[in-house]
């Protein structure tokens, strides 16, 4: 995990501003959390539903796709393919998103993108509950304020720059109102972490305000490294791959079992297809040979079954190896379908030889990166070790996503099994497995599985 860093303070604080500056000035990734919530409240006024109405909000969210683009150091808000970046900067967008924010499903709808974001990248995030609620773990918290009257003419010079026709009294007015919503609010209310930092920037300039908050960080950062590096130095390597070699592709297996396991697999495909309403999309995308790598969220124990059954070669996967101490029968299934066992959390370096072993052998392996089961079909936050077996093996990845509503499978279900295009062993190739470049790459093998799922 990298350096996490949220920025908590009032509207007109000068929050982005600052955030921006120290951003690029620290080499982290800016995350502007008002920019999401002021794009849900543009979406809502453009669709004429009123933004303090949930009944109307929530209904409306799945109609909205919200990301951020980081184009040439300038991040861009794309809302539904459109970039509204200057949009959503007025202040009745303003009010719309001090109230949007107020309903807790569209707090709901973005907490797991700011997450997601924040896990993988030193960062800085501001907003008005980051330190509180998004990011309580965060490894520096700075509370930014302003007297109202100093924040109000900021914004006042800010939209004068943009052409908005606004006075400084309509922008004072909608400081001091957004302070009372922000602060009175039930849901996430404005508020100083305890332990945050203030910094009141009333009489401060801005490269004041930036060089001030950056030596907050930098030490803080500081701190939190040292002793990392210190365990480095100290560590000896858990893994040792300089003896293993990429997996040779091309063997063939045995024509006479190969023959047998399809008759079966054709067996098994139409009794899952009574049982559940089955359906393949991107089948093409599934290699006819053997050696390859399919990465998959993991719905249930049947998820296996579920990708097997649309490979003409067996597969092989890794399950948690207290699968293994289970009645002899259920053992005895798991491993006629493939399954050997790994010691989640513990570098199993047998289990990763194993991995080898099948894929030299000519069959696929399955892995499941988040290594447990998602009962509410988000994907949760992939493991390195998918990463690590790609990277040295140089097999293709082929992402697999596997769809169906509620936690459990029930008779006639719907169940969609998505597989995306491969990742070729170009795309997979790096200098040298470190930790860096295996995040790098475990992002790409998640975010491609992300795509599949919903």
């Amino acid at each position: 995990m990298g350096i996490n860093v949220a920025l908590d303070g009032p509207s007109g604080a000068g929050k982005s501003t600052i955030a921006k500056r120290i951003a690029a000035k620290l080499g982290y990734v800016y995350v502007d959390t008002g920019a999401l919530y002021r794009s849900i409240a543009l979406y809502m006024v453009s669709e004429g539903i009123p933004a303090d109405d949930s009944e109307k909000v929530v209904p409306a969210l799945p109609s909205v796709k919200v990301e951020l683009e980081y184009r040439e150091g300038s991040q861009h808000v794309i809302l539904n393919g459109e970039d509204v970046s200057d949009k959503i900067r007025t202040p009745e967008i303003s009010m719309a998103a001090s109230k949007v924010s107020a309903i807790p499903e569209v707090r709901t709808f973005l907490f797991d993108l700011q997450r997601d974001i924040a896990a993988r990248n030193d960062i800085i995030m501001d907003g008005r509950d980051i330190g509180t609620v998004v990011l309580p773990d965060a490894d520096v918290k700075i509370f930014l304020t302003a007297t109202p009257e100093e924040r109000a003419n900021r914004r006042f010079k800010e939209l004068q720059e943009k052409g908005d026709p606004s006075t400084y009294e309509e922008v004072l007015k909608d400081i001091i109102q957004r302070d009372y919503n922000d602060t009175h609010r039930e849901t996430a209310p404005l508020k100083k972490a305890e332990d945050a930092v203030e910094v009141d920037s009333t009489s401060m300039t801005l490269d004041e305000v930036v060089e001030h908050i950056s030596a907050i960080i930098e030490e803080k950062a500081a701190k939190k490294k040292r002793p990392a590096e210190k365990v480095k130095k100290e560590r000896k390597p858990l893994l040792d791959f300089s003896d293993v070699e990429p997996v040779k592709r091309g063997k063939k297996l045995n024509p006479i079992r190969m023959f047998f396991y399809n008759i079966l697999r054709y067996l098994v495909i139409f009794g899952f297809k009574i049982a559940y309403n089955l359906k393949y999309e991107g089948k093409e995308n599934v290699p006819k040979d053997g050696s390859n790598i399919f990465a998959s969220n993991h719905r249930g124990y049947v998820d296996p079954v579920f990708i097997s059954l649309a490979c003409r070669v067996p597969n092989t996967f890794m399950a948690k190896e207290e699968l293994f101490h289970a009645n002899k029968f259920f053992v005895w299934i798991i491993k006629k379908f493939g399954a050997f066992p790994v010691e989640r959390g513990k570098g199993d370096m047998q289990a990763i030889n194993t991995s080898f072993e099948k894929l030299n052998s000519g069959r696929n392996l399955v892995i499941f990166p988040e290594g447990t089961r998602s009962h509410d079909g988000k994907v949760g936050r992939g493991k390195t070790g998918v990463a690590l077996i790609a990277a040295v093996a140089q097999c293709p990845v082929i992402p697999v996503g596997i769809n169906y509503e509620g936690e459990k499978l029930k008779f006639r279900k719907k169940v969609v099994i998505r597989f995306g295009k491969p990742i070729s062993p170009e795309q997979l190739k790096v200098t040298t497995p470190g930790p860096k470049e295996l995040k790098l790459l475990r992002a790409t093998i998640m975010d491609a599985i992300v795509d599949l799922v919903h």
